[in-house]
């Protein structure tokens, strides 16, 4: 069993103790230690498996959880989650997943019901029988029957990082010598999640390719087998991955074609029918004579089709290919641009890793500056950090300039349910760069959530806007909020808005990023790190931008450090 498999085991195990209303220390100890796992580099069942080792070297895991880890390897399972999944049943940690419902909700749900699937909750909702107990009414049914619609809407896709490991891991495995080995599909194009994986192989090996794929000792299911292309069901969790083998000529036309998106590739042959050509997967030719016309690169086809090429991430018909035959397509932001990272967490409060071993990360990394902003108050869970605290850590980052990198003092300050921020402003105004987030009270109407945002901008110490939607991927949908309005009043006071690069955030969106640049906004790129395992995220964060044609321009950490200084401490 891999590191992230166990992690989601320690995971389901504290949400499940959480139902129970166990002790909250217990239950931080088990979603502590999956944290600490699902960054370990090194796979914990290899440790255990090694008498010279022990898992208790590892920073986080005491000898509790080292026995769990010992009977988890022995047999993927171990006797605390087994005697809760005996008095709730699996489905039961699916219901966390539906907005508007907690653990308490959860378990008075089934105590009263014996609620247990999403069905179950479907049905209960609808004969409006959550309204008949405490602290639940009409309002949260609609919301809750919301919830499941989007929820199963969304059930089937995996995260974009997932699908990028998968397909890494995949691109290795097949690679021979000569052959050619591409992702395509929604990955390529950067989508926040991904249904599926399309891989292309071309190459004097592809054949032989096809074979090797369906051998792979992670192919749960074979899904179909052909001449020139292979289906599996991947891993545990059953991602189904196509594998086509390509001839040469056809390897750009096929790449053009399978990496969409269907919009775009409509729009793409209407454009060539007009000009007498017709585009497939194999080519690009003349309509009257089927005269190849290119096929071999991409680049060869959009220029046949009188375009500039057109990077995937843009590749969603909205407007992309009129702007590419204007030749006004922007040059996108790369991973090459950042130049610091600006959202990060240290041991100070919920980070894994101490504020020297951060630096020392994203010095290696090639970066020139980094912001440390460990948790407000708020966040008792995470040990955040009060008025003094704060003041008394900004003061010790500025004394550890001498890590080869410049360490800018900083803050993630909740913003209160008024409004208000979590920490005095005579505080906040001793640190360097304060990002201001919302992780409570999400369930806040339409026009109280945008008041409340609109109140935290008045603050004169907010650099950032955190997470600005607050979604977390396929399991909580972002709050309501004007977020036009938000933007435009943090163009107005030069409040940058954040593109959180956490897999689970990818927050902001493609159109949400358009739409805010639309009206002046500037933005800032940053992994919110807790491991500097976290720092690579960078690049999912990248892609975002790229999706929401930014440039460089429009990003603040690719400013030099001089530069980003002078945007930071205006003279």
């Amino acid at each position: 069993m891999d590191n992230r498999a166990i992690a989601r085991l320690l995971y389901e195990t504290a949400d499940l103790m959480e139902i129970a209303e166990e002790d909250s220390f217990r239950i931080r100890s088990y979603r502590n230690a999956a944290a600490v796992i699902e960054s370990h580099p090194e796979q914990i069942s290899a440790i255990l498996r090694n008498p010279d080792r022990k898992v208790t070297e590892i920073a986080g895991i005491g000898k509790g959880i080292a026995a769990v880890l010992a009977e988890i390897d022995e047999r993927a399972s171990f006797q605390r989650r087994d005697e809760l999944l005996e008095k709730y049943p699996a489905g039961t940690l699916e219901l966390l997943k539906i907005q508007g419902l907690g653990p308490k909700s959860i378990r008075l749900l089934f105590e009263t019901y014996r609620c247990a699937t999403i069905d179950d909750l479907e049905r209960l909702c609808r004969e409006q029988k959550l309204r008949e107990l405490p602290r639940m009414g009409a309002k949260l049914e609609e919301k809750v029957l919301r919830s499941i619609a989007n929820y199963r809407q969304r059930a089937g896709r995996f995260l974009l990082s997932f699908a990028q490991g998968v397909a890494d891991e995949l691109v290795s495995y097949l690679h021979n010598g000569g052959d050619r080995v591409t992702p395509a599909g929604s990955l390529r194009r950067g989508r926040e999640t991904v249904g599926d994986l399309d891989l292309l192989v071309t190459g004097p090996g592809a054949p032989q390719a096809l074979e090797k794929f369906v051998a792979h000792p992670k192919a749960q299911e074979i899904l179909g087998r052909g001449a020139n292309k292979a289906s599996i069901r991947f891993g545990h969790e059953g991602i189904q991955v196509d594998l086509r083998a390509l001839p040469e000529e056809s390897y750009g036309a096929a790449l053009q074609y399978f990496t969409g998106s269907k919009d775009h590739n409509v729009s793409l042959r209407q454009r060539a029918l007009k000009m007498g050509l017709t585009l497939s997967e194999y080519s690009l030719a003349k309509i009257e004579t089927n005269e190849r016309v290119a096929g071999a690169t991409e680049e060869e086809i959009y220029a046949a089709l009188g375009l500039a090429w057109i990077p995937p991430e843009l590749r969603e018909n909205c407007g992309e290919i009129e702007a590419a035959a204007e030749a006004r397509l922007p040059q996108l932001i790369g991973l090459q641009d950042i130049r610091g990272d600006l959202h990060m967490h240290t041991t100070e409060t919920d980070g894994r890793a101490t504020l020297e071993q951060m630096a020392e990360a994203a010095r290696e990394r090639g970066y020139l500056y980094i912001a440390i902003t460990d948790h407000s108050k708020a966040l008792a869970m995470a040990n955040g950090l009060d008025e003094k605290r704060a003041v008394a850590f900004a003061h010790q980052v500025r004394e550890m300039n001498n890590l080869g990198i410049r360490v800018f003092s900083g803050l993630e300050c909740d913003i209160r349910r008024d409004g208000a921020m979590d920490l005095e402003n005579d505080a906040l105004a001793e640190l360097d760069f304060v990002i201001a987030s919302v992780h409570s009270y999400m369930n806040l109407e339409y026009a109280e959530m945008t008041d409340r945002l609109m109140r935290a901008l008045e603050c004169p110490s907010i650099r950032a806007l955190g997470h600005p939607t607050g979604r977390i991927l396929l399991q909580r949908e972002p709050y309501p909020f004007d977020f036009d309005l938000v933007a435009a009043e943090a163009a107005r006071r030069n409040v940058w808005l954040e593109i959180n690069s956490s897999p689970e955030r990818l927050d902001l969106g493609a159109a949400m990023i358009r739409a805010a640049k639309s009206k002046g906004c500037r933005f800032v790129i940053n992994t919110d790190a807790h491991h500097p395992k976290h720092l690579a995220n960078m690049s999912y964060g990248v892609r975002m931008a790229r999706r929401g044609w930014l440039e460089p321009r429009d990003v603040v950490n690719t400013l030099p450090l001089s530069e980003f200084e002078k945007t930071i401490h205006p003279q």
